[in-house]
């Protein structure tokens, strides 16, 4: 049985991929320490299933705790999923320094407690920021990445360069996963999509930054724990892959398809353009296809409406309706 430490285990996508390793016969072991970025009470029902099983453990520690670390990532671990990071791009201008601390200063603590142990494997959880304004699309690994706008982007720049330098330290595998704006049940509540659909559903505005050309390449759970699994199975030297749907959609399309999916109108506030914001993102995922298998099976349609689903029942849960 092969042991598994998920970094922000309580997230949403750490909590997704916590119970499909539990359903693939794995040991895992979630370290998340609730922060209140949002709800805490949020990310401990996102655990209430994996909880239940007996392979599962909980741990609640900070991932800048170096100490604690490397007592949790002792020589029983195979493989650490590093997802624990302070998310968000504005809000990273507005807390930079705590950005760096969170991001840069747990990443590192986390290397430091995996290369004391010479088998294990590090599984980093980038993201599509790292491209910055690139303009060519769509985005590849061979691109170059040295131009983020954000300090988020930045963080998950540094967090890749630290995860090569321990590799070619230590020797120990490392792959660098950069997501593609992951959305599905249990998204983020400061997410667009989650965002959109609670204000159209209490008929509330919804913030809309620019003219709406803006354009993401949304990419469904589901295929985003498709693409990890198969990172952990085939985890070795030192890779970068995207994992996104390849199909950008523009911001416009997206509440259009929102309102399909939710069979309400929307009613448009108009903002300005935030800094730090990309164009555009578009993941080029042939290297992901060709080395890791990844194929991307959900379209933002279907994803939308499962999202919705999700969301309704949940909103039945919170107010004891059955």
């Amino acid at each position: 049985m092969t042991k598994v430490v998920v970094t922000g285990g309580a997230g949403f996508i750490g909590s997704h991929l916590c119970e499909a390793l539990l359903r693939n016969g794995h040991e895992v072991v979630a370290l998340d320490c609730f922060d209140d970025f949002y709800d805490p009470a949020v990310k401990r029902r996102n655990l209430s299933t994996a909880l239940t099983h007996e392979h599962f453990t909980l741990v609640e520690a900070d991932i800048r705790d170096a100490e604690r670390a490397c007592k949790v990532i002792d020589d029983s671990v195979d493989v650490v999923v590093h997802l624990a990071a302070r998310a968000g791009v504005r809000p990273s201008i507005e807390q930079p320094l705590l950005y760096q601390d969170v991001n840069v200063g747990g990443t590192l603590a986390m290397l430091e407690a995996c290369r004391r142990q010479p088998r294990c494997k590090f599984i980093f959880g980038s993201s599509s920021s790292v491209y910055g304004n690139n303009k060519k699309v769509p985005f590849a690994e061979t691109d170059r990445v040295d131009h983020p706008i954000s300090p988020y982007a930045a963080t998950k720049k540094a967090g890749e360069l630290l995860c090569h330098t321990y590799h070619h330290l230590y020797g120990f595998p490392v792959t660098c996963l950069r997501f593609f704006t992951v959305f599905g049940p249990r998204q983020r509540p400061d997410l667009a999509i989650h965002k959109f659909v609670r204000l159209i559903d209490e008929g509330r505005p919804i913030p809309v930054f620019g003219d709406g050309s803006m354009r993401r390449d949304f990419t469904y759970i589901d295929d985003i724990i498709n693409g990890l699994m198969r990172a952990i199975e085939r985890c070795e030297g030192y890779r970068v892959y995207n994992l996104g749907q390849s199909h950008p959609v523009a911001l416009s399309e997206l509440i259009s398809l929102i309102e399909e999916a939710t069979g309400k109108k929307p009613t448009i506030e108009r903002l300005p353009a935030p800094p730090g914001d990309v164009v555009c993102t578009f993941a080029d995922v042939t290297l992901a296809r060709s080395e890791l298998g990844y194929e991307p099976t959900t379209d933002i349609r279907t994803g939308l409406a499962r999202f919705v689903e999700w969301f309704r029942n949940e909103a039945c849960v919170a107010s004891g309706r059955s």
